[in-house]
């Protein structure tokens, strides 16, 4: 029988913490986070630091863990927001509200246009644009960016720091699939 999703996150996250209680840093944000969700073998959630609200991500990919957080030195998942969201989530699993990505075809209010772009990466839009024959440098150019600072949107989306122009860019990804000929 195949694991649940649920059930491999929590084996992948108990391998990567093989300690039974969570560091004396992340000991105090066990439990404390909220806005928790589930997509497949993702969860997310919000936790108050010391510095305002961190975005924190774990990721199952390949049964490694991936993870993000919003503050200064979870970038690339190396902090103790990190750890407390794996033993929140091994806390009580279900607490995770589980969602599924909103499709483009499904969107007919803004809410359902938030939801979908909440739920796809610049990263995957920009894959469909070159799909079409559409660069990622042609595309920043064709909407008055440099190329750099659009690799730099990318790469923080998928870090949990995000820039305030991202949703504008997911959009106008959206328009050149929608309106842009394939140049292949």
């Amino acid at each position: 029988m195949a694991k649940s999703d649920i059930d491999t996150i929590k084996s992948v996250v108990k391998a990567h913490w093989p300690v039974t209680t969570p560091g004396a840093k992340a000991k105090r944000y066990v439990g404390e986070f909220f806005d928790l969700t589930r997509r497949g073998k993702k969860i997310t959630g919000k936790v108050e630091g010391n510095h305002g609200i961190y975005t924190v991500s774990l990721e199952v990919k390949a049964e490694r863990l991936s993870s993000a957080c919003s503050c200064y030195i979870g970038a690339y998942g190396n902090c103790h927001h990190c750890q407390a969201l794996g033993f929140t989530f091994l806390q009580d699993a279900r607490a995770f509200k589980a969602t599924r990505a909103k499709s483009l075809k499904s969107v007919r209010t803004p809410e359902d246009l938030n939801k979908y772009l909440n739920g796809v990466t610049l990263e995957k839009l920009l894959s469909e644009l070159k799909t079409k024959g559409i660069t990622q440098k042609a595309f920043a150019e064709s909407i008055g960016m440099n190329s750099r600072h659009l690799t730099s949107v990318k790469s923080c989306e998928l870090r949990n720091r995000y820039y305030n122009e991202l949703g504008a860019i997911k959009l106008a990804c959206l328009w050149f699939l929608e309106h842009i000929e394939n140049k292949k």
